[in-house]
């Protein structure tokens, strides 16, 4: 018992997740029973209000549960996610649940019982304590469920597979007229194994026409921005300022980090069990759990100075610390034929230390002391001076993107400044090489801005609109040269427009995206050529260079195997397709993003 105890640990994050999603259904009032919680309602899915402290209580399940699994603490984004990934499940579940019930779908205790026994979770076979000889033990497991450690497993596991058995009968229901001919079989099997290879010149208007040839006034300008309001739309737009900690490592800590890794190594050399050090002072979390162990890997696959160390190390032996774009490594080679290696390793990263890290976590104190999660804006400017750092500026953040400071993404800023008001400051962002604090300066809610906003961007449409006119124009004369006599290569070169071949290909892997012109070169007979065809994508005229047709008797031989296939193939469409519809007919009021602003409307305390 004491073993089935053990197994019971990781089992309650198994089941937390699917316990809730159960409390999702039965307890928060969508199934349209009363709900046992308070009715602050976070929204609305077809007309039945979503509980929001149900809501949040399972987001922070979901939470837990995903910390539980993470390197490091979750940020703002990662929360956020969660968030979205709760909501579409009350979706997922509320729409099922409407089915279920209109298609009189329901599922006995019999099924529940036959089916837990016999068809126990994926994630159980890999307990160990349900294993004999490394091998899933059903036995084991069916004892397991008779024993009073389940009793308190059992209601989430049966809420678990009700719901999975209902999804089943429901999408068979669904999939169950699936029918393919020997003829639709056939066209897929065609468009499987019919090859063409095609020339091809593409007439890229922004790319031919430069900027000086095309004439653009300002009321066509504002003629354009009229005309094309909704292109216009912009989600809401933050502008932050922020001020950044720089947090680089310096040549005194890759000094500590060698004399680290040295101490390391001699103690190894003393003695002690490499697998035993590895797993107390390896940072690579994923080996040091096997005490080192890489297992086996392939030259190239790793750094390249750890890989050159590795394949010259003498089999057996300790290497002296190897610094890679890691860290040092302390590496042992157990095996190595040809351009394969068996070993382990030991990860000393270089990180910041000694009084480099004691100035570091003094100056990082003070940032959050003095500028974060202040209702002063003024706050920023002052933890400035006192670090004598700089204040910078992001480029507009619109919702749902990242922030972005050069080439370097900083994260959960994005998702604080559309719940912040403009002034405040936000918590401090760690990232690798930086520690911030950001304010939001201003907040411009989404719609379309003015013209004299994004008059370049209105400008550089307008343009291309008028380029695309002369681009079909380059087009005709380049049509008009090949009807002449020549050919398409030739026509391209004279006028410096760009020509080249491609495939063979079949219909469903083109190296083409434009799909009138994947059906344009499938269409027509060696040799032929097609017009001028005008696609959203650009302008493109081809010609059919050769083609190789599918095998009709090797398609009798494999008929039976492909229809099979195919079916599969076929029900897992419609079973996408149905449940993206029940997802796009359900009648949804999303309210969380306004009762998370009520919850964080106390304004911030400033400092005393």
């Amino acid at each position: 018992m004491q073993a089935f105890r053990n197994a019971a640990k990781p089992l309650m994050a198994l089941l937390a997740v699917t316990f809730f999603a159960w409390l999702v259904v039965d307890l928060s009032g969508i199934t349209g029973t009363s709900g046992l919680l308070t009715k602050t309602s976070v929204g609305k899915i077809n007309g039945r209000s979503i509980d929001a402290r149900t809501y949040q209580t399972v987001v922070q399940q979901n939470i837990d549960a995903r910390q539980r699994t993470a390197p490091g603490a979750l940020g703002l984004e990662d929360v956020a996610q969660v968030r979205d990934e709760v909501w579409e499940q009350f979706v997922q579940n509320s729409v099922l649940a409407a089915e279920y019930r209109r298609r009189d779908i329901t599922v006995s205790e019999d099924e529940i019982v036959e089916a837990m026994r016999t068809s126990p979770p994926p994630e159980f076979e890999k307990i160990p304590e349900f294993q004999t000889d490394s091998q899933f033990d059903i036995a084991k497991y069916q004892r397991w469920l008779t024993s009073s450690v389940a009793q308190q497993y059992l209601p989430s596991l049966e809420a678990q597979y009700r719901e999975q058995i209902q999804r089943s009968k429901l999408l068979r229901v669904v999939t169950s007229d699936i029918y393919l001919s020997d003829a639709a079989l056939w066209e897929q099997y065609r468009d499987e194994h019919e090859m063409v290879k095609v020339g091809l010149t593409a007439v890229i208007a922004r790319n031919i026409i430069p900027d000086s040839a095309v004439a653009l006034s300002d009321a066509e300008i504002r003629a354009y921005y009229k005309a094309h309001l909704e292109d216009f739309n912009r989600p809401a737009t933050a502008h932050l300022s922020f001020v950044a900690l720089p947090r680089l490592t310096t040549a005194a800590d890759t000094a500590a980090a060698r004399a680290r890794a040295d101490s390391v190594r001699a103690e190894i050399m003393g003695g002690a069990p490499f697998a035993e050090v590895a797993r107390r002072e390896s940072s690579d979390s994923v080996s040091a759990a096997g005490g080192g162990d890489l297992g086996e890997w392939t030259r190239g696959s790793m750094d390249a100075a750890f890989d050159s160390a590795a394949f010259k190390l003498r089999l057996n032996t300790l290497s002296p610390p190897v610094l890679s774009s890691f860290g040092y490594h302390l590496i042992e080679v157990t095996s190595r034929k040809g351009d394969k290696a068996k070993g382990r390793h030991i990860l000393l990263p270089i990180e910041v230390a000694g009084r480099h890290r004691d100035q570091l976590d003094a100056q990082a104190d003070t940032l959050e002391r003095l500028g974060a999660e202040k209702a002063d804006p003024a706050a920023l400017d002052t933890v400035a001076r006192a670090l004598k750092r700089p204040i910078g500026k992001s480029g507009p953040v619109q919702e749902g993107t990242k922030v972005q400071l050069g080439n370097l993404v900083v994260p959960d800023a994005g998702v604080w400044a559309f719940t912040a008001k403009p002034g405040q400051t936000g918590p401090v962002v760690e990232t690798s090489i930086a520690y911030y604090v950001f304010r939001l300066d201003s907040l411009k809610p989404a719609g379309v801005p003015p013209l004299n906003e994004i008059r370049q961007v209105v400008a550089a449409q307008a343009r291309a609109g008028k380029k695309l006119e002369q681009g079909r124009n380059v087009a005709k004369e380049y049509q008009r040269r090949i009807e002449a006599g020549g050919t398409l290569a030739a026509a391209a070169g004279s006028m410096k427009l760009p020509y080249k071949e491609f495939g063979p290909f079949s219909r469903v892997n083109p190296p083409l995206t434009d799909p009138v012109v994947v059906g344009t070169a499938f269409g027509l007979d060696v040799g032929q050529r097609s017009g001028v065809l005008d696609t959203k994508e650009g302008i493109y005229l081809l010609e059919v260079l050769s083609r190789t047709k599918a095998d009709s008797v090797a398609f009798a031989k494999e008929l039976d195997t492909y229809r099979g296939r195919m079916i599969s193939l076929a029900r897992q469409d419609r079973v996408r397709s149905y449940l993206e519809a029940l997802r796009q007919a359900a009648k949804v009021v999303d309210d969380r993003k306004e009762v998370l602003q009520q919850q964080q409307a106390a304004p911030v305390a400033p400092e005393a």
